[in-house]
């Protein structure tokens, strides 16, 4: 059987995400065009039909009140250690098929990255709603994208059946929080979980014929809120 090759789940929701993302390429500058993205994201009622169309359903449950103001604290100081400043946004009904739905069309066209990091500054940096179309319309603007196709994704047929795929994918792998990363048979769940990833993720592309075949990773046992984006 073929393992699998190396991903990221990702949500544009997440802080954890982002941040991610960031130390992820300080170690490896060209990541994003050696592993594969997928997106993960809350779904609205009509991704949500689908889901259950397919047999499938949204592994991610809603934080509780406390949790999101551990978080809101974790997050500040996670930043701060790498270097970042953070700004957290007000959602208020956030519409999340709009910008993952958006990035999909991005990278079709060559532009995923470029659209990946200028979404996560728009809300990580700046928080800005980027379910909103405005917002999502400057953002293609000041990247040179025509933003009619971009904007309009969630009512393609074919790219929301593409999305749906993305998340019945993830609801058969178990993902259930974000960031998360896979490399082989590793599993990785968290922004603390970054360096364990590119060790093994380098360690299976780049193998030592004197090391053995295992690489020995941390276990779930001793995991934290890093994952809880």
């Amino acid at each position: 059987m073929t393992r699998p090759g190396p991903r990221m789940h990702f949500s544009f929701r997440s802080p954890y995400t982002w941040m991610a993302s960031i130390k992820l390429r300080r170690r490896v500058p060209d990541a994003f065009s050696r592993l594969e993205l997928v997106p993960y994201w809350n779904p609205d009622q009509r991704t949500r039909d689908e889901l259950a169309a397919r047999g499938a359903e949204f592994h991610y449950a809603d934080m509780s009140k406390a949790k999101h103001l551990y978080i809101l604290r974790d997050t500040r100081g996670q930043a701060r250690k790498l270097g970042l400043t953070m700004r957290w946004p007000i959602d208020v009904d956030p519409w999340w098929e709009l910008p993952h739905l958006a990035w999909w069309v991005c990278r079709r066209q060559g532009r995923g990255e470029e659209f990946f990091d200028a979404v996560m500054a728009a809300r990580w940096e700046r928080g800005e709603n980027i379910c909103e179309r405005p917002v999502v319309r400057r953002i293609c603007a000041g990247l040179g994208i025509d933003d009619e196709e971009v904007v309009a994704a969630p009512e393609s047929a074919e790219v929301r059946r593409d999305a749906v795929e993305a998340l019945v994918r993830a609801y058969h792998d178990d993902i259930f929080g974000i960031p998360y990363f896979r490399t082989g048979q590793h599993r990785f769940w968290g922004l603390d979980r970054v360096d364990d990833f590119v060790d093994a993720w380098l360690a299976t592309a780049n193998p030592d014929p004197h090391m053995p075949d295992q690489v020995p990773v941390r276990g779930f046992g001793d995991d934290t809120a890093g994952g809880c984006g």
